[in-house]
């Protein structure tokens, strides 16, 4: 799980491109991102991602993972879900929701 790694160019151009958005958090993700950040190969990049949401706004849903988690609330209220998971992103689209990714320095929405 990864927020980013790299600064983004077009992210001031996001509410121009898309309109005006609120990422949230769901804490099943926080929860997964401070269990990850005890792993030695995905521990530095988890706590980067943990201190950069920390002024975002959470939720809280539930399920067996996050992934799960998301699926569900999407399945029922609908959204958008900023990921660059490949696997997520087909899901997403399954049961209805819209993907916010970033390739190339572009911002892209999946239906």
């Amino acid at each position: 799980m990864l927020l980013v790694s790299n600064r983004i160019k077009n992210m001031n151009d996001i509410d121009v491109e898309i309109g005006h958005l609120e990422f949230i958090v769901p804490e099943i993700v926080i929860e997964e991102l401070k269990h990850l950040s005890n792993d030695e190969s995905k521990g530095k990049v988890a706590l980067q991602t943990l201190e950069l949401i920390k002024s975002y706004e959470t939720n809280s849903i539930s399920g067996k993972t996050a992934d799960d988690g998301i699926l569900n609330f999407v399945k029922e209220n609908g959204g958008m879900v900023a990921t660059i998971d490949k696997e997520l992103k087909s899901k997403i689209k399954e049961v209805g929701g819209s993907v916010l990714s970033i390739h190339n320095d572009k911002i892209v929405l999946e239906n």
